[in-house]
């Protein structure tokens, strides 16, 4: 499994309103593409559905959410950190990219707001699934 703790993931959290998740998935769904054409092995967004547990702080806390909105949390997974500080330079370049973003962060409709966005890189540290012959 030694192999695999080099995998480097981007992890990332933010809300969108509601009226708004079936054009912000068609949008996703196409970033997800773009994204591993740059090297991404993987790329994961899933909505928010329970989301309080007793005696931790929610998404909804953390990232003040309204009464309309979801929250999506995302992650994308890459063979390396090398492979994805690449990734984070070209594909905010990739014109594909501002023609499919533009639309989410118009201010009259505003979609997408980065500035809620919550955002790491996280190296592994334990990795465990149903793949492990252990």
């Amino acid at each position: 499994m030694s192999d695999k703790l080099t995998e480097y993931i981007d992890g990332f959290v933010f809300p969108i309103p509601r009226i708004y998740l079936n054009e912000y998935k068609n949008v996703a769904e196409k970033v997800a593409e773009i994204w591993r054409e740059y090297g991404a092995l993987a790329y994961y967004e899933y909505v928010g559905e329970d989301l309080n547990l007793e005696g931790t702080r929610s998404f909804i806390e953390v990232l003040d959410i309204k009464d309309d909105e979801v929250i999506v949390f995302g992650w994308v997974v890459f063979p390396s950190k090398e492979t994805r500080d690449l990734a984070n330079e070209q594909v905010p370049n990739d014109s594909r990219m501002s023609d499919l973003v533009a639309p989410l962060t118009q201010s009259t409709r505003l979609i997408f707001d980065a500035t809620r966005m919550v955002y790491g890189g996280f190296q592994p540290i334990v990795q465990s699934n149903s793949n492990d012959n252990r």
